[in-house]
Protein backbone atom coordinates (compact mmCIF):
# COMPACT_ATOMS: atom_id res chain seq x y z
CA UNK A 1 0.00 0.00 0.00
CA UNK A 2 1.20 3.38 -1.12
CA UNK A 3 1.38 6.37 1.56
CA UNK A 4 1.91 8.77 -0.89
CA UNK A 5 -0.49 11.05 -1.91
CA UNK A 6 -1.78 12.81 -5.09
CA UNK A 7 -1.21 15.98 -5.36
CA UNK A 8 -3.34 18.58 -7.77
CA UNK A 9 -0.81 19.66 -10.94
CA UNK A 10 0.40 23.26 -9.97
CA UNK A 11 -0.70 26.03 -11.88
CA UNK A 12 1.29 28.67 -14.10
CA UNK A 13 1.74 31.81 -12.53
CA UNK A 14 2.76 32.90 -15.76
CA UNK A 15 0.03 35.23 -17.11
CA UNK A 16 -1.07 33.66 -20.86
CA UNK A 17 -0.21 35.34 -24.18
CA UNK A 18 -3.78 36.35 -24.39
CA UNK A 19 -3.56 37.38 -21.17
CA UNK A 20 -0.36 39.79 -21.75
CA UNK A 21 -2.00 41.04 -24.90
CA UNK A 22 -4.83 42.42 -22.90
CA UNK A 23 -3.08 43.95 -20.21
CA UNK A 24 -1.00 45.50 -23.29
CA UNK A 25 -3.80 46.55 -24.89
CA UNK A 26 -5.14 48.45 -21.99
CA UNK A 27 -2.50 50.12 -21.22
CA UNK A 28 -1.92 51.81 -24.87
CA UNK A 29 -5.84 52.43 -24.67
CA UNK A 30 -5.06 54.33 -21.45
CA UNK A 31 -1.88 55.77 -23.10
CA UNK A 32 -3.14 57.21 -26.42
CA UNK A 33 -6.02 58.08 -25.07
CA UNK A 34 -8.60 56.40 -27.02
CA UNK A 35 -11.20 56.92 -24.56
CA UNK A 36 -13.79 59.36 -25.13
CA UNK A 37 -11.60 59.91 -29.04
CA UNK A 38 -14.35 60.18 -31.84
CA UNK A 39 -15.28 56.59 -33.18
CA UNK A 40 -14.30 57.04 -36.86
CA UNK A 41 -10.28 57.44 -35.07
CA UNK A 42 -11.28 54.79 -32.04
CA UNK A 43 -11.67 52.20 -35.28
CA UNK A 44 -8.74 53.56 -36.95
CA UNK A 45 -6.72 53.11 -33.81
CA UNK A 46 -8.01 49.82 -33.43
CA UNK A 47 -7.44 48.63 -36.83
CA UNK A 48 -3.67 49.90 -36.69
CA UNK A 49 -3.20 48.51 -33.10
CA UNK A 50 -4.83 44.95 -33.22
CA UNK A 51 -2.23 44.47 -36.61
CA UNK A 52 0.55 45.57 -34.17
CA UNK A 53 -1.04 42.83 -31.51
CA UNK A 54 -1.65 39.93 -34.26
CA UNK A 55 2.49 40.58 -34.68
CA UNK A 56 3.68 41.02 -31.60
CA UNK A 57 1.26 38.22 -30.20
CA UNK A 58 1.43 35.08 -32.46
CA UNK A 59 0.48 32.98 -30.33
CA UNK A 60 -3.23 34.09 -30.51
CA UNK A 61 -5.79 33.31 -33.34
CA UNK A 62 -8.16 34.95 -35.43
CA UNK A 63 -10.59 34.53 -32.56
CA UNK A 64 -8.64 35.69 -29.38
CA UNK A 65 -7.25 38.35 -31.41
CA UNK A 66 -11.19 39.14 -32.15
CA UNK A 67 -12.16 38.57 -28.54
CA UNK A 68 -9.06 41.26 -27.78
CA UNK A 69 -10.39 43.58 -30.00
CA UNK A 70 -14.17 43.51 -28.53
CA UNK A 71 -12.34 43.78 -25.04
CA UNK A 72 -10.47 46.54 -25.93
CA UNK A 73 -13.29 48.23 -27.77
CA UNK A 74 -15.40 47.99 -24.78
CA UNK A 75 -12.41 49.30 -22.33
CA UNK A 76 -12.41 52.19 -24.57
CA UNK A 77 -15.91 53.49 -23.97
CA UNK A 78 -16.74 56.83 -21.16
CA UNK A 79 -17.68 55.45 -18.25
CA UNK A 80 -21.57 55.22 -17.88
CA UNK A 81 -23.64 57.37 -15.57
CA UNK A 82 -25.73 55.99 -12.74
CA UNK A 83 -27.78 58.49 -12.91
CA UNK A 84 -31.21 58.16 -14.55
CA UNK A 85 -32.31 59.85 -18.13
CA UNK A 86 -34.85 62.05 -17.60
CA UNK A 87 -37.38 62.18 -20.87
Amino acid sequence: MSTRRSRAPRVSSEPTPFTQARDELFQHIISCSVVGAEPEDQKAWFDETMAYMAGRFHELDKRELGELRTLGERFAQPAKSNQPVSA
